[in-house]
């Protein structure tokens, strides 16, 4: 048998009681509460960045391909279903879907308001299981089986509330053109993102009013949106995308378009690392200081084991393997409290939040198993390296003035 394994077994705090078992406690308290803290951090900054993320994307897919155009103009020129990129997408590997749409800006009238909108034309290849998540009442739109335009839209929440609008009202929208034209629609269905740059101006309706409106063929749209199988690949598969597409078309990368939700994303991430770090040297504090207080209170066992010839290394394993101990357990436990506030949250969406300022009614949960391994291997490393720096100061108790340590 390991006799540094044996002995620190047999001083641990469920042999040992008074103060040395209250030392240990303390220290499994300490890194259990600081990994917990550590994974609903992360877990928490995860599920937010995602729901934001997927609410845009939901919106907008990971690409927008259109024609080249000078002008900020909201209403793109017109591209072709016939394009070489629409019809042989299907091919490469790391597109999961494309889907047409085209804008029209326009004045929706309400009974004493008037809004100006922009209308996202869309069609029956729109994700609508994506879109789900921001609908809030009604219904999608039914596209008509003829090709002929549906006279059905989405509205959002915030223009509906300021129009005075809700699900199966009429409204007239008029397009200012020449000449100038109008449509009466039908709301069927009300969404809410949170997110400004949506719901203060997009309402969704059928591409072919668009078509109809701008006097464009069947196969003309105002651009295509581009799902990726894997979205943490954008960046790299930008410029792969670039040379699949036709030569008078370009690419909007959506975190480049919307740069000031993503970067905003991206700058949580600081707080969390600067977080990670706190954790980190607390809790590597904390076990420095409990184990120079433990090898304190065991000076005269350290001089016994010294007279009785124990080797410095061996006495120094003693007080580490009693370290590991603590870490296991304190590691063991964090888990169970992180996992589990994160479980409970993510089954029963208790905690809620202000969409106002979040974005979202609730804490989100991400359950990225990476993420948490990688936290406790982290702890673990940390924890266990800094406990040799106490364990040294062993080779300088000299047995004769240790045994009368009182």
């Amino acid at each position: 048998m390991n006799l540094s394994y044996f002995i620190a077994k047999r001083i641990s705090f469920k042999r040992t009681g008074g103060f040395t078992g209250t030392i240990h406690r303390i220290a499994v308290a300490s890194i259990a509460i600081g990994l917990s803290i550590l994974i609903l951090s992360f877990l928490i900054l995860g599920g937010f960045q995602e729901v934001v993320s997927n609410k845009v994307f939901s919106f907008t897919g990971h690409y927008q391909v259109h024609k080249f155009t000078s002008s900020n103009a909201y209403e793109d020129l017109p591209s072709s279903k016939n394009s070489n990129f629409y019809k042989n997408y299907q091919e490469y590997g790391f597109i999961g879907h494309v889907q047409e749409y085209a804008y029209k800006p326009g004045l929706l009238k309400g009974d004493e308001e008037v809004q100006g909108v922009l209308l996202k034309g869309i069609s029956k290849d729109f994700d609508e299981e994506v879109f789900s998540y921001s609908l809030k009442s009604g219904r999608f739109i039914q596209f008509a089986e003829d090709g002929s335009a549906s006279n059905e839209i989405l509205l959002s929440s915030k223009i509906a509330d300021k129009l005075r609008l809700k699900v199966g009202d009429k409204i007239i929208m008029y397009f200012v053109q020449d000449p100038p034209r109008y449509r009466r629609f039908d709301i069927v269905g009300v969404y809410e993102t949170y997110l400004e740059d949506f719901d203060d101006k997009v309402i969704l309706g059928d591409i072919q009013t668009i078509r109809n409106l701008n006097g464009w063929e069947n196969d003309m749209v105002g651009g295509f949106e581009v799902f990726l199988k894997n979205p943490s690949q954008i960046d790299e598969l930008e410029d792969e995308l670039y040379g699949r597409i036709d030569y008078d078309l370009k690419i909007d990368k959506v975190t480049d378009k919307y740069i000031q939700i993503f970067d905003w994303l991206k700058l949580l991430n600081n707080n969390v690392y600067v977080f990670l770090g706190l954790i980190l040297f607390v809790a590597a504090f904390n076990m420095v200081a409990i184990l120079f207080i433990l090898i304190m209170e065991r000076t005269q066992m350290i001089g016994m084991l010294k007279a009785m010839g124990s080797t410095n290394r061996q006495i120094r394993r003693i007080f580490v393997w009693n370290g590991i101990r603590i870490i296991g357990r304190g590691l063991l436990i964090g888990n169970l409290i992180g996992l589990g506030i994160c479980a409970l949250q993510d089954w029963t969406k208790v905690i809620g939040l202000d969409p106002t300022n979040y974005y979202m009614s609730y804490v989100p949960i991400q359950w990225n198993w990476p993420i948490i391994i990688s936290l406790n291997v982290l702890v673990l490393l940390v924890t266990t390296l800094v406990l040799f720096i106490p364990a040294m100061v062993i080779s300088n108790v000299q047995p004769i003035k240790a045994i009368r340590f009182d």
